[in-house]
C-alpha cells in the first residue's frame, strides 16, 4: 500500500539545529525535573523556534507508551504501571520558572494502567493551575481506551483546551495509528467533550502526506467540524527514522494555504495549516 522509496525533503522543510540560550535554559530546567517534552520525543521539526520563544510541549506520563503507531518516534513498549508521583508539582514548578502564560500538556498512552493515566493527567492540570493561577492549560489527551468516566476526570480539572489527535484519514487509520485507535473513536471522544462541557475548547490535528487525497482531507476537516472542533492544525508528516513509514507526498507551502481555505470554508473556528506545522505548534497565538 506504501511505497518504500525515500522522497527528497524539499528545501521549506529544511530547518536549524537546535541552540542558543533559550534552548539551553529549557533544557537544563526540565533535566533537572527529570520531565519529558514531545518536543524531544516526537522529534519535532520547531524546537528550536518553540524553545527560542519559551514555549514547550510537557510530555508526562512517562516516556514509555503502550501503542505502537507507525508515524511516531515516541519510544514503546511496557511501562510496568510505574508513575512519577512527583511529576505533577514537576510541571508546574517549571512552568512557574520559565514564566509561561499557556503550556500545553500532553501524552504518551498508558495501557498498563487501570485508569490509563486520568487521574495523574488531571492532577497534574491542578497543580499548575494551583501554582500558576494565571496559567491557561492545553490538555492534548489520548483516548482513555474510549472510557467517558475516564475523560469526564480530566475535564473535570478544568483545562481551557482540550485536544485529541485524529492523526490521518480514516482509510488510513488502521494502517498507521496503532489497532487500538480509531477514527471513530477519536470523533466520539472529541464530540462526547463538548457533550460533557459546552464551554471546552476542542482542538485535533491531521497529518498530510501518507498517502490521503485531496478529497480525504476535506472529508476528515468536515468530521471533525461536525463533532464540535473548533481549531485544527495541518502538517507535513515526516519520517522520524528508517523504521517507520515513508513520506508519500511532500505537499508545497501554497497546498497548505489550501487546506486552510477549505478548513474555514466548512465552519472551523481556527485552522493552522503549514509544512512545519504540529499540533501545538504557536498553541498560545490564539488564546495566549
Amino acid at each position: 500500500m506504501f511505497k518504500r522509496s525515500h522522497l527528497r525533503k524539499p528545501d521549506w522543510l529544511k530547518v536549524s539545529i537546535p541552540s542558543g540560550d533559550e534552548y539551553k535554559t529549557i533544557y537544563r530546567i526540565l533535566q533537572e525535573k527529570n520531565l519529558s517534552t514531545v518536543c524531544q520525543e516526537a522529534r519535532c521539526p520547531n524546537i528550536s523556534e518553540c524553545w527560542k520563544q519559551k514555549s514547550a510541549t510537557v510530555m508526562i506520563l512517562g516516556k514509555v507508551c503502550t501503542r505502537a503507531c507507525r508515524f511516531c518516534a515516541v519510544k514503546t513498549g511496557d511501562p510496568e504501571g510505574i508513575l512519577d508521583p512527583k511529576e505533577p508539582d514537576h510541571v508546574a514548578d517549571v512552568i512557574r520558572s520559565l514564566g509561561l502564560k499557556y503550556v500545553v500538556i500532553t501524552s504518551v498512552d498508558r495501557d498498563d494502567l487501570e485508569d490509563y493515566g486520568s487521574q495523574h493527567y488531571a492532577e497534574t492540570i491542578r497543580r499548575i493551575t494551583e501554582k500558576n493561577p494565571k496559567v491557561k492549560v492545553e490538555a492534548l489527551v489520548p483516548d482513555f481506551g474510549g472510557s467517558e468516566e475516564f475523560l469526564r476526570v480530566v475535564l473535570n480539572a478544568r483545562p481551557f483546551v482540550v485536544g485529541h489527535n485524529i492523526e490521518t484519514v480514516r482509510t488510513l487509520t488502521p494502517y498507521i495509528r496503532d489497532r487500538r485507535c480509531s477514527y471513530e473513536g477519536s470523533l466520539a471522544l472529541l464530540r462526547k467533550c463538548t457533550e460533557l462541557d459546552r464551554g471546552i475548547i476542542t482542538k485535533s490535528s491531521l497529518m498530510v502526506g501518507l498517502g490521503e487525497t485531496i478529497d480525504e482531507i476535506s472529508d476528515t476537516l468536515m468530521d471533525l467540524r461536525n463533532v464540535g472542533v473548533r481549531i485544527v492544525t495541518i502538517g507535513q508528516y515526516l519520517q522520524p527514522t528508517r523504521k517507520h513509514l515513508p513520506v508519500q507526498r511532500f505537499y508545497t507551502p501554497d497546498e497548505f494555504d489550501e487546506f486552510n481555505k477549505i478548513g474555514r470554508g466548512l465552519g472551523i473556528e481556527h485552522v493552522i495549516s503549514g509544512p512545519l506545522v504540529r499540533s501545538s505548534y504557536h498553541a498560545a497565538g490564539i488564546f495566549g
